[in-house]
């Protein structure tokens, strides 16, 4: 039978410039890879860790070995698929998080074409939002703090133009 456990001294937390390629824990290019017995079944998981987090970004089922008991082993093309399946999953949430916390439409007032943005700050203690407004040639017209709860839509926008731009309610 196959030791599919790391070798003691493969810790990428340690060492975390160390190439390690074992059946079961692989750490390169800023990743960790760890196959992990699941919880919930009889089956295996992997789990991708980016260096410096303390959360997996991405865990995943793993597939069998030829002895339906333990898993697969780990190899360089699973591990790049897992690295680029990973970095994708991370750098959509960065972009869901960002869209949330930064917001922008363009309305008329007047003649003008005015730019009105919402940009949360998510503070543990002071969550607060800035409401912005700049003109066609990107000069500041205004700009209040607000509730992180403002909720900037077309209608919003267009009345806190058309009322020079007054502090919110």
């Amino acid at each position: 039978m196959t030791d599919f456990a790391p070798a003691p001294d493969a810790d990428p937390q340690t060492d975390p410039d160390r190439k390690i390629e074992t059946p079961r824990l692989w750490h390169d290019n800023g990743w960790t890879a760890r196959v992990l017995k699941n919880e919930d079944d009889d089956g295996w998981a992997v789990a991708m860790i980016k260096d410096g987090e303390p959360e997996p970004a991405l865990i995943g089922p793993w597939t069998m070995g030829r002895d339906k008991k333990n898993p697969k082993p780990l190899d360089g093309t699973a591990f790049r698929t897992l690295i680029k399946t990973a970095s994708e999953f991370v750098r959509r949430h960065e972009q869901q998080l960002y869209a949330s916390l930064h917001q922008s439409l363009e309305v008329t007032t007047g003649n003008a074409r005015v730019t009105v943005s919402l940009d949360i700050v998510p503070d543990d203690d002071n969550p607060y939002a800035t409401l912005t407004a700049h003109d066609e040639t990107g000069e500041q017209l205004a700009q209040v703090r607000v509730s992180p709860g403002f909720k900037l839509n077309r209608a919003s926008a267009t009345a806190w133009a058309d009322s020079d731009y007054p502090k919110p309610r």
